[in-house]
């Protein structure tokens, strides 16, 4: 699969992004509250939520923080969230899309600008670099779950569209629409994922020398740090040698 490393690369930045539980916590929450209010508040019957509520167990978030951030839905706090989604060009032209949740559209706005400004990208217009994407489902799971030919036939049976299977483990994709239908399934023939979602799949990647690499990691850590955004895809490709050398 073209660019296949590249989500390697994040999940092993996500590993050192895990430290900071807090606000990992916080942007879980956020989703949760706010996938519960376009919805009813019960995971089995709000399939937005029950993802939300599968991505915040999947990162070991207390059960209390989920059940208060559902309650929270309900409450008269005054707190409306809205989604917005930005795109741009990052270091090296790499094609950039920003998922965020803002009470805030000119403040958020104003940040996600001026991250890529800072790093010698520009932010675009919206379906500036969509395209150059695929919105599927994603479903992780680890090494332990099963051989790759019996995941393979779980996925299958569950209506899964690809398997990439490798000794990190194993990555079930499907379409946008059926992730819940398909997570659902696995979860009876395999147990529980390590994290079920929908990404922005790249049809075609960017490949960054080290000096673009470590600029754009620069930029995607200053847009893990913004409260307002709760997911940032790239079309970049990045050796295993050159993030070996910025991860040293």
């Amino acid at each position: 699969m073209a660019g296949h490393s590249q989500f390697k690369n994040i999940m092993h930045r996500k590993g050192r992004q895990d430290a900071v539980r807090a606000k990992l916590f916080s942007k879980l929450a956020r989703e949760i509250t706010v996938a519960a209010k376009a919805g009813l508040p019960d995971p089995d019957m709000n399939a937005r939520l029950r993802l939300a509520v599968q991505a915040a167990k999947a990162q070991s978030m207390p059960k209390d923080n989920i059940q208060r951030a559902i309650s929270k839905a309900s409450g008269a706090d005054g707190e409306s969230y809205e989604e917005v989604r930005y795109e741009g060009y990052g270091p090296g032209g790499v094609a950039i899309i920003v998922e965020a949740l803002t009470d805030n559209r000119n403040r958020t706005a104003s940040a996600v600008r001026s991250y890529f400004t800072k790093s010698g990208g520009a932010l675009g217009e919206t379906g500036s670099v969509a395209f150059m994407f695929n919105r599927v489902g994603e479903i992780v799971y680890p090494a332990k779950a099963g051989t790759a030919d019996a995941v393979l036939e779980a996925a299958i049976e569950a209506g899964a569209e690809d398997v990439q299977s490798d000794e990190d483990g194993h990555v079930i994709t499907c379409a946008f629409e059926d992730l819940n239908e398909v997570s659902k399934a696995l979860e009876s023939a395999l147990g529980e994922a390590e994290s079920t979602k929908f990404v922005w799949r790249p049809t075609t990647t960017t490949a960054l020398d080290e000096d673009k690499a470590a600029s754009l990691m620069k930029l995607l850590d200053a847009m893990d740090e913004d409260d307002d955004v709760q997911n940032v895809h790239g079309n970049y490709e990045i050796s295993e040698e050159v993030m070996a050398k910025l991860e040293g």
